[in-house]
């Protein structure tokens, strides 16, 4: 899985979960909304200061937004 997808997906995740808009984001960790939605998408790279600064807002370790999504363990047949 591509890391800025991974980071992308968590982003989104957190956000909902925290239950802050896009806008609210960017405004908390001063970059433009313009800017968090295309990083939402995994089009843009983010910087570690940007993902520090997400991290920040989100009340997360910056380790969380790069966390890959657990595997489930099915077994074989």
């Amino acid at each position: 899985m591509d890391l800025r997808q991974v980071f992308a997906t968590n982003l989104r995740r957190l956000r909902n979960a925290k239950g802050l808009s896009q806008d609210a984001l960017a405004y908390e960790a001063e970059v433009s909304r313009s800017y968090l939605s295309q990083i939402e998408k995994g089009a843009f790279y983010a910087s570690l200061r940007i993902l520090g600064r997400l991290a920040e807002v989100l009340e997360v370790e910056p380790e969380e937004l790069l966390r890959l999504p657990r595997q489930s363990n099915k077994r074989r047949k």
